[in-house]
């Protein structure tokens, strides 16, 4: 008669639990799936609409970043909630977490500060070739807490924001034209105006040399075994390594062509008898 007794409790118990929790567990599991689907999709709309195409592509990937943390924290309170949790109980502790995670966590809220003192001031925007924190390459997202950029050989680095506001930023397609700046030396005995003849004419037979603002020819040092002449050149950013690197192979084909000569080092020694 116990047993009977026993076995009717725990069936009524059983019952309850599927009519209770049961029900409410399968509600959270639906809700969270279904939700967690929607802001995984709300995110790729954000990424890929042509809608938002007028949005600068810091401010679209930084919103992107934003917005999917915050839904993501409104689907656990709201599964939380369908589950029985109190609203007041759950704010309370979600208040004392929220402090000891802000203890905790003080680099990253300093990376999130970062992130909307990058967005709101644009020291740079996705695109950009910059130079920050003793690394360099183009900007390909800005998120809430870090920035990845791409170097020349392909890499991808994420920095801080946090450390990219506290540190000097280098933007080098922050302008439309930019200046190469180059050095040359010949030897004592070359004629000064030839060479800057030489160099001139170089520099203005250049395609991606542009005529305004002029370009810059001068004697610039007497070094030890050498004259240094330096040459500064506008171009558009985009073209600065192109020019830089034809201006170096042409001037060293146009000395070699009229006879002026690039020294070695040189040191004069003087041995006296007593």
């Amino acid at each position: 008669m116990e047993w009977g007794k026993i076995l009717e409790k725990l069936m009524d118990f059983g019952f309850e639990f599927l009519t209770t929790w049961g029900i409410k567990l399968l509600i959270a599991i639906f809700i969270f799936v279904i939700g967690y689907k929607l802001i995984k999709t709300f995110g790729k709309w954000l990424k890929n609409s042509p809608k938002l195409d007028k949005l600068d592509d810091s401010l679209r990937s930084f919103l992107r970043s934003f917005s999917t943390i915050a839904l993501y924290a409104v689907l656990v309170i709201t599964v939380a909630m369908i589950l029985g949790v109190p609203a007041t109980s759950f704010i309370t502790i979600l208040a004392s977490c929220g402090v000891a995670i802000g203890l905790a966590l003080q680099g990253a809220l300093s990376n999130f500060a970062g992130g909307l003192m990058i967005l709101f001031f644009k020291p740079f925007k996705v695109g950009d070739y910059i130079e920050a924190s003793g690394e360099s390459g183009t900007v390909v997202e800005i998120s809430v807490v870090y920035t990845e950029i791409l170097t020349p050989d392909n890499k991808r680095i994420t920095i801080p924001n946090g450390t990219l506001t506290n540190s000097v930023i280098e933007n080098y397609s922050a302008e439309d034209l930019r200046r190469v700046d180059l050095k040359f030396t010949t030897a004592y005995s070359c004629d000064i105006g030839k060479v800057k003849e030489v160099l001139r004419e170089v520099v203005s037979n250049h395609p991606l040399a542009l005529k305004n603002p002029e370009p810059f020819v001068r004697l610039s040092e007497h070094s030890d075994s050498a004259l240094t002449y330096t040459v500064r050149v506008w171009c558009k950013s985009e073209d600065y390594w192109d020019l830089h690197f034809d201006l170096m192979e042409n001037v060293k084909e146009a000395f070699d062509k009229n006879g002026v000569e690039i020294p070695y080092p040189q040191m004069d020694v003087h041995v006296t008898k007593d």
